[in-house]
């Protein structure tokens, strides 16, 4: 897609318009189907447009990037001391676990949480076990 600002050589109204591309906009433009919105010319022209540019400075893109970060990071730690409230921790037993829930062996009161190895993940999904991957980031300041 492309955008031109459009003049009408009529009203000299100018306007944008979009088009596919800028052989589609020439190809409209010699069969006479571009017209003004005001007055309903044909006598439509491209005017001139000066391109976007956007500036971009290394210290301010640094800053940007380290902002992001520290969002990302604080909401994984929202979510992981969420998961510690409200999920049983079964460390390493997490697929043995997972599969003693889903076939009904043992109920619990919470969801667990654990480790699996990404072979253990893809048999439990296989098997139409619901199990996600949650990114888990150490706090490191204890």
């Amino acid at each position: 897609m492309i955008k031109y600002n459009l003049l009408c050589k009529n009203c000299d109204i100018s306007f944008d318009s979009w088009f596919a591309s800028s052989f589609e906009y020439e190809k409209l433009k010699k069969r006479k189907l571009l017209s003004c919105h005001s007055c309903g010319s044909k006598k439509i022209e491209k005017n001139l447009m000066a391109p976007k540019l956007i500036y971009s400075f290394s210290g301010k893109k640094k800053e940007t990037k380290n902002l992001q970060l520290k969002k990302i990071d604080k909401k994984i730690k929202e979510y992981q001391k969420f998961i510690k409230k409200n999920f049983e921790y079964v460390g390493s037993n997490f697929a043995y676990e997972a599969r003693s829930i889903h076939y009904n062996e043992k109920k619990r009161q919470k969801g667990i949480v654990g480790t699996a190895s990404n072979d253990e993940i893809k048999e439990l999904r296989d098997e139409g076990i619901e199990t996600d991957i949650i990114p888990w980031v150490e706090d490191k300041s204890n």
